[in-house]
């Protein structure tokens, strides 16, 4: 089975950039497309960026021009860079197997001061 380990979150003031990385271990790294998706206090988890197997993206309109998705298949990697962050990016950060969610890890927070 394999287990998806989320870093990289953090304080940040509005306008500043967060790198997160989510590697995966145990199975080898599957074919499967992964993502990143997030929760806000009283907010539905959702899509924030997918990438799958091949290399196609996909991104909420919110964090389309911001935010950018990739993937090192060499080293089991998925990374989610986050620029001109804004208050409203404040969340839970998780990362999971794309378009269709496994079990989830426990993220990684990131807020963003105004």
């Amino acid at each position: 089975q394999v287990q998806l380990v989320e870093s990289g979150g953090g304080l940040v003031q509005a306008g500043g950039s967060l790198r997160l990385s989510c590697v995966a271990s145990g199975r080898a790294f599957s074919p499967n497309g992964r993502a990143w998706y997030r929760q806000a206090p009283g907010k539905q988890r959702e899509l924030v960026a997918g990438i799958t197997s091949g290399g196609r993206t996909d991104y909420a309109d919110s964090v389309k021009g911001r935010f950018t998705i990739s993937r090192d298949n060499t080293k089991n990697t998925v990374y989610l860079q986050m620029n001109s962050l804004k208050p409203e990016d404040t969340a839970g950060y998780y990362c999971n197997t794309y378009p269709i969610p496994g079990r989830w890890g426990p993220g990684t927070q990131v807020t963003v001061a105004s």
